[in-house]
């Protein structure tokens, strides 16, 4: 695939809003790790290739730990994505990080143990550098587009993945507040890891929804009216995450040009043994590490 795309997960609440804005050619692809969510859209936005996916595929009927990540990655790799931005709604585990608000996150803790989080379990032996897990670059060409939003967009900030599909108890919140988490999220990990593996530069936009179950609410209040507000949040923090991904796409023609240190990420990630890879192995996972073989 000799053109290079952005490529767009949607999460909850952008990944509706986004399919239905999104047309273009729609991709049923196959992967060696099986289905992708759903339909991946390429088009373009102000001459900038992209391509789009709903992570929680069509309707939403996916949960967290049935997302199948590493098909999804691959499938975007297969029509050329070097580059992600994703999104997520999370909850907040600070006071100052409002529901509305948006994040682009600089670190992540992860939680997740369900989910296979890489492309090469029991194949080969690759370990890449994950001390920095979302893509500075990206991450800054982003946070130069605040002014195309009209909340606070937080700069930095540690996003805590954990594996649901059930909420946090408030003893597991008031620890994740002590380790230092801004956000509670289920489906950054192991997305951030994959496409690290996969050689694709990746940034994350956070929507908070609301605080998480650590900050109690005032009197009684009614399950259903919170959830009422939660979706309310989610809807104004998916307009102003849309503006931000939007502006943010249409500055990255030349961006879409630079070579990342991440684009390089199995340089030195490969331990095993290269003459001991087996044609089956080899053809699995040619994609990913055909440049290196």
């Amino acid at each position: 695939m000799s053109i290079k795309r952005i490529g767009i997960i949607g999460g909850s609440g952008l990944g509706q809003a986004l399919s239905q804005q999104t047309e273009g050619e729609q991709h049923d692809l196959d992967t060696p790790f099986g289905a992708p969510s759903g339909l991946i859209t390429t088009t373009e936005m102000d001459g900038v290739p992209i391509a789009f996916l709903a992570r929680h595929g069509e309707g939403h009927m996916l949960n967290p730990s049935s997302v199948p990540y590493r098909a999804n990655i691959h499938a975007l790799k297969q029509l050329g994505v070097t580059h992600i931005i994703a999104s997520g709604a999370t909850g907040s585990l600070v006071e100052e990080v409002e529901p509305k608000h948006l994040m682009i996150p600089d670190q992540v803790i992860d939680k997740t143990f369900k989910r296979p989080n890489s492309f090469f379990d029991g194949e080969l032996a690759v370990h890449v550098d994950f001390a920095y897990p979302f893509t500075e670059e990206l991450r800054q060409l982003l946070i130069s587009c605040s002014d195309d939003v009209n909340t606070t967009l937080h700069t930095s900030g540690t996003y805590v993945c954990m594996e649901g599909p059930q909420f946090s108890t408030r003893a597991e919140s008031l620890l994740h507040r002590q380790w230092g988490g801004h956000l509670i999220g289920m489906t950054a990990m192991p997305e951030a890891k994959l496409a690290r593996e996969a050689e694709i530069c990746y940034a994350l936009v956070c929507l908070p929804t609301d605080y998480d179950c650590w900050r109690p609410h005032e009197g009684q209040v009614d399950k259903h009216a919170l959830m009422t507000e939660i979706i309310h949040n989610l809807e104004e923090a998916t307009n102003n995450a849309i503006h931000l991904i939007t502006a943010a796409v249409k500055k990255a023609g030349p961006f879409l040009e630079k070579e990342n240190e991440h684009h390089k990420a199995l340089e030195l990630g490969i331990w095993s043994d290269k003459s001991k890879i087996t044609d089956p192995t080899f053809h699995k996972l040619q994609l990913l590490i055909e440049k290196y073989i």
